[in-house]
């Protein structure tokens, strides 16, 4: 069979006096019958050219369940009078979460168990993820939250993958529902301090999330009390409850801006206090800690710094800093307990953590002064690594608990005590079948077009040289201030024993190096974030780590526009690209501010409405706008048709594009898109549905590069 080829209606979109005409826009209509059958010709054409690839998806499949313990429980954490953790079983999708009850033996300080400490067998079962999702194609929770009391649950979630949640609020003790009136939920959800109602944010047709609402348990919805509402459409709500259980901080955010207010949880219904009202430019975030709030914000310096202030309305200027960043150093957020406070930071490209510790703590009160906090602390990690606090709800704890990992580095749960710098192992992901001393790591620095150094991370087995000869895999993502920190992976165990050199490009539009870093990568600099990748790429040859024409890329979302615009300016640089949900029809959604989150975009990438220079910019390297007459590497674009982040018809464009304008050979080169028809933005979630993506995106990779023994 043929490859499908979609019918064209030409449609025009004329601003600025430029016309652009897209013959494909008429795929926008998801009823369209004519729609449905080309997307099921696009999946049939893709079975049919991977087909030859079963054996080989199989096998990474079989490594997936070999490198995992399938049966496995997690640490556990306290939550008020309970350790909490989940379970996975060998043939089940899901996890379940189970509770212990806190003992005797257990100090008011200790928040973190290792799972063999506690008799996991006897624990109370809360919700299974396995039986939510009986009977559904798709399933996922935007979080789960247990009442202050103990006694009920509440849960969110989505069997489409619209990511527009139900609220589904449970008797732990019986597994009774007590509650599923509220639907139409973002992400987020917090308790009042009484346990009798619970606080959730709603998102409207646009999918972005503009009011906060409270809905005692068992009344009607008519009667919720509307607590916020965003009307500016650049601003997303949002809101999460204090550690000390005083507050419910409610926060309004652009990508630029933000204003934090704070609601009583004793008293829902009181008047809020509005910590600092939006300037703009004003990025900031709040946290109670105590008799005072603890602000990271950047009215001082970009790379922001940590500021005390009283808890009542003030401005910056009456913030007293306590901890200012160094050249090269970003703080990226805070989290306060009764006796320190944990500071996430960026330094020289990786990830830290400090532990400040409080000079005097009495019952969560302290005098709001600089001088009741002492200096920061490293908490010791690795090389390479990307370590992460893990933020816990029990004020007086007096651990830190945290996950290191690195490329190489299985995933560990470590906790540390500030008092005495003794740090404990909780656990170690059990990664069966993986000996880490068969392979290496290495962070370098490549030179990008104008002369700035770009970090990557390479990682591959040891006996490989840089001979010019081996295959290699590079990612990318570059946008939002995300940084692209190492993680492991079983699945790119698959891809380094197969002697795949893997390179993780930090590129400008991230936020490895700062916020600068961030700026030099969005908006009228957004060409940097692919210019930055081309360099990694070519490095990789020129240093003789990967063979010319077998070096594969892949990004996703953000990182689909990336692909798409690399694969536009330098396709003889990539022999395959994997482009996963892909944003590559960039200019048509941001001029369409109908779209969901378009408004709210226009910070990152500018708004081509009003500004021609943004418009003209924008066409330059939108993926979809500047597919050229050449040979292009093979493309895999994968895509969800319930994605209200990036529709399913931005690929689903490009990949007709670009067999039209290609000199591929439709065999050799194949253009291929697969959609999941029952997903979302992250497709679906399910252990083994994981698994079966991974197996075949890596099984076309390696079979393009010529890796698959």
């Amino acid at each position: 069979m043929p490859a499908p080829i979609a019918r064209k209606v030409p449609t025009e979109r004329t601003f600025h006096g430029h016309t652009y005409v897209d013959d494909y826009e008429w795929m926008r209509d998801k009823e369209s019958a004519e729609l449905i059958e080309l997307l099921k010709a696009e999946n049939a054409w893709t079975e049919e050219r991977t087909a030859h690839l079963t054996p080989l998806r199989e096998a990474i499949m079989g490594e997936l369940a070999s490198r995992t313990r399938e049966d496995d429980t997690s640490v556990l954490m306290r939550e008020g009078d309970w350790w909490y953790f989940t379970r996975t079983w060998e043939g089940k999708q899901y996890p379940a979460v189970f509770r212990i009850p806190v003992d005797g033996s257990d100090g008011p300080d200790h928040v973190s168990r290792r799972p063999e400490d506690l008799d996991v067998q006897a624990a109370q079962p809360v919700w299974d993820g396995n039986l939510l999702a009986e009977g559904e194609e798709y399933f996922a929770t935007s979080g789960f939250a247990p009442s202050p009391d103990g006694k009920l649950g509440a849960i969110g979630v989505d069997f489409v993958g619209d990511e527009h949640f139900r609220l589904r609020v449970f008797d732990i003790e019986t597994g009774h529902i007590v509650d599923d009136a509220v639907s139409g939920l973002g992400y987020g959800l917090a308790w009042t301090a009484d346990s009798s109602a619970i606080v959730y944010a709603r998102v409207n047709e646009s999918w972005r999330t503009w009011q906060v609402w409270a809905h005692r348990i068992g009344t009607p919805t008519d009667r919720d009390r509307l607590l916020f509402q965003e009307d500016d459409e650049r601003f997303d709500a949002g809101h999460y409850p204090s550690r000390d259980g005083r507050w419910i901080i409610v926060h309004s955010t652009s990508r630029s801006t933000a204003e934090v207010r704070l609601f009583d949880a004793a008293d829902i219904e009181a008047p809020p206090i509005l910590v600092c009202g939006r300037r703009p430019g004003l990025d900031y975030t709040v946290e109670p800690a105590g008799d005072h709030l603890l602000i990271v914000h950047n009215a001082n310096r970009p790379d922001f710094e940590v500021a005390i202030a009283a808890i009542r309305g003030s401005r910056p200027e009456e913030w007293t800093p306590i901890l200012i960043p160094r050249p090269g150093e970003r703080v990226v957020g805070i989290d306060a307990y009764r006796d320190f406070a944990v500071v996430s930071m960026r330094s020289g490209g990786q990830t830290q953590l400090r532990v400040m510790p409080r000079g005097a703590a009495c019952n969560g009160a302290v005098a709001a002064g600089p001088t009741e906090w002492r200096q920061a602390t490293p908490v010791p990690s690795e090389d390479l690594a990307t370590i992460m606090h893990l933020p816990q709800s029990h004020w007086q704890t007096g651990e830190v608990v945290y996950m290191v990992e690195s490329v190489l580095t299985p995933r560990t749960w470590v906790s540390y005590c500030p008092h005495t710098g003794e740090s404990t192992v909780l656990k170690r992901l059990e990664v069966p079948n993986y000996d880490r001393d068969d392979y290496a790591q290495q962070g370098v620095w490549v030179t990008a077009d104008d002369g700035t150094d770009i970090p990557m991370t390479i990682a591959y087995r040891k006996d490989l040289e840089p001979d010019g000869s081996n295959p290699g895999l590079i990612y990318g993502y570059g946008s939002y201030e995300v940084s692209y920190d190492p993680w492991f992976a079983p699945i790119n165990v698959s891809a380094l024993q197969r002697g795949v050199v893997l390179a993780f490009a930090h590129v400008r539009g991230g936020g490895e190096m700062g916020r600068a870093w961030y700026d030099d990568g969005k908006l009228l600099k957004k060409k940097n974030t692919f210019t930055d990748f081309i360099a990694c790429a070519k490095w990789l040859h020129s240093s003789g780590w990967v063979a010319d024409q077998r070096l594969a890329a892949e990004g996703s979302s953000a990182g689909g526009l990336l692909m798409g615009a690399v694969a536009n300016l330098a396709p003889d640089q990539f022999r395959a690209i994997h482009a996963d949900v892909p944003f590559v029809d960039a200019l048509t959604t941001i001029l369409r501010p109908e779209l969901p989150l378009t408004v709210g975009e226009w910070e990152e990438w500018g708004n081509p409405i009003d500004s021609p220079e943004i418009y003209e910019y924008m066409r330059s390297y939108s993926p979809t706008e500047n597919v050229v007459e050449a040979e292009y590497p093979a493309v895999l674009a994968t895509t969800s048709f319930n994605d209200i982040r990036v529709f399913y018809v931005e690929p689903t464009k490009w990949v007709q594009i670009l067999r039209e304008r290609s000199s591929n050979d439709p065999i050799a080169r194949p253009i291929l898109e697969q959609i999941e028809m029952a997903a979302g933005h992250g497709g679906k979630l399910g252990r083994y549905d994981r698994w079966d993506k991974q197996s075949f995106e890596l099984a076309w990779i390696l079979d393009q590069i010529g890796a698959t023994e």
